[in-house]
């Protein structure tokens, strides 16, 4: 059995939404009628899979010179892509430079000269110490 023909009908009956919203039941939903209450662990861990991939591929399509990076740094750079998405991080315009140069004291100072380190407490002290340390 093909599912195409009922995806199709699915994506159609229910609709797409990028972002949270309650249906008519009330449960809070999201994509195409995806009732996020019901996330059960298997799922969870295929988002953060499938996140995580497309943010990895993201970093390197935009910076290829992360590969010359340790990996402690690239994995620093991985989390922070996943964590405020690519976009997010390439507003770390600072970091990134000193980065792409080597210079990873100046790197770390700037990813905590900022709100998302203030904001993210513990997971970003471990970060910037993964940028400064390698």
């Amino acid at each position: 059995m093909t599912l195409e023909p009922l995806l199709a009908h699915i994506r159609e009956a229910e609709g797409y939404s990028a972002t949270p919203y309650r249906c008519p039941a009330g449960k809070l939903t999201i994509g195409y009628g995806t009732n996020i209450e019901w996330l059960d662990r298997e799922e969870a861990e295929w988002l953060l899979r499938h996140r995580l991939e497309k943010a990895v591929a993201e970093v390197h399509r935009r910076w290829p010179w992360a590969d010359r990076l340790t990996e402690a740094r690239r994995s620093a750079l991985y989390d922070m892509a996943y964590n405020m998405g690519v976009p997010g991080l390439s507003n770390f315009r600072k970091m990134l430079a000193a980065l792409e140069v080597g210079d990873y004291q100046t790197a770390a100072a700037e990813a905590k000269d900022s709100r998302w380190y203030r904001q993210v407490g513990r997971r970003a002290v471990r970060l910037v110490s993964m940028i400064g340390e390698g």
